[in-house]
């Protein structure tokens, strides 16, 4: 009797540590493969272009100050001449088309960028996306640093609008999406006038890091988050416990300042995005979106493209004479 048991006992040992192996090495190929995209970025794809949508539109290349080269593509008002501008900031791991579910190893949602570029276009407004430093088909230059360093990638786009003569270049103005949120956060001061920005869910890099390691990764998450923080450093970056564009908010000066948060968002904090604002000079009330996940947030511009081409239209007005 006691043999057959024995088989068996060491039949099931053996399954449960081929099963337990292959769960620790999915685990860590997970972690390894998100760390990867934490410190360089994604090359992805262009997917689509604004033709898809009957804009039309014209390639751009710009250089940032530190000779990172950047593309984009500009997209002219409806019925052209001389009109104010936005610059659309994407957010980490996308690209000027936004974010395409099921591209990468992350649980997401669809998030489309061109969307609000054709409103903003239809409204009379020049429209520039392109694809920050580490991603889409800009140059690679890492580590990616979650707004400090791309924010010069935003002062070149700024710069490159400033140069077309039927931009009026004192009259622009940026919507910036997580990543893309906090870049113009660090990035405004640099290339003032900017009259008003839109900041959809900005984030403390050390809370956005903690939540989402925990989520994916259970109760090791903030153990790897706290592993992962000093990374950067290794490649020249900043450490992820530096990142915190509510250092630099009080230098947006007179730039009128749109905060969105998705309210159940579970890798960022309506809270910290509050005291964001309460740092901005010229903050409105934050916009706080019902949500259960982070993707809901990032909804928002793309459901309410009237608000926000309202936004813009008010606060980019030419000024009375």
């Amino acid at each position: 009797m006691y043999q057959p048991f024995a088989r068996i006992a060491r039949t099931i040992a053996l399954a449960l540590g081929i099963g337990g192996g292959a769960a620790a090495g999915a685990f860590a190929a997970r972690a390894v493969y998100q760390t990867r995209l934490m410190l360089f970025g994604a090359r992805r794809a262009i997917w689509r272009t604004p033709t898809d949508l009957g804009l039309p539109y014209v390639d751009v290349h710009f250089t940032a100050a530190d000779g990172v080269r950047l593309a984009g593509w500009h997209i002219p008002p409806v019925g052209g001449g001389r009109a104010p501008a936005v610059v659309i900031v994407h957010g980490w791991p996308w690209n000027r088309c936004g974010n395409r579910s099921g591209d990468l190893m992350l649980p997401d949602a669809d998030v489309d960028l061109l969307a609000p570029a054709q409103a903003l276009h239809q409204a009379g407004f020049h429209t520039l996306l392109f694809d920050l430093r580490n991603h889409g088909t800009s140059d690679a230059a890492p580590p990616v640093s979650f707004g400090i360093r791309e924010a010069r990638d935003f002062a070149a786009a700024v710069g490159w609008l400033r140069n077309q003569p039927e931009v009026a270049g004192d009259r622009i103005g940026a919507l910036g999406y997580s990543m893309g949120a906090n870049t113009l956060i660090y990035g405004i001061p640099t290339c003032q006038p900017i009259r008003a920005a839109v900041a959809v869910q900005p984030v403390r890099i050390s809370t956005f890091m903690r939540n989402f390691c925990r989520d994916q990764f259970g109760v090791f998450g903030p153990l790897l988050a706290a592993a992962a923080a000093p990374m950067p450093r290794l490649l020249g970056g900043p450490a992820l416990t530096t990142i915190d564009p509510a250092q630099a908010a009080s230098a947006l000066g007179e730039t009128e300042l749109l905060y969105i948060q998705g309210v159940g968002d579970p890798w960022g904090s309506i809270t910290e995005v509050a005291e964001l604002a309460a740092a901005t000079p010229r903050a409105r009330p934050v916009v706080g979106v019902p949500s259960r996940d982070r993707y809901g947030g990032y909804q928002y511009v793309a459901h309410e493209r009237r608000a926000i081409v309202d936004f813009f239209h008010e606060t980019l007005a030419e000024p009375s004479r």
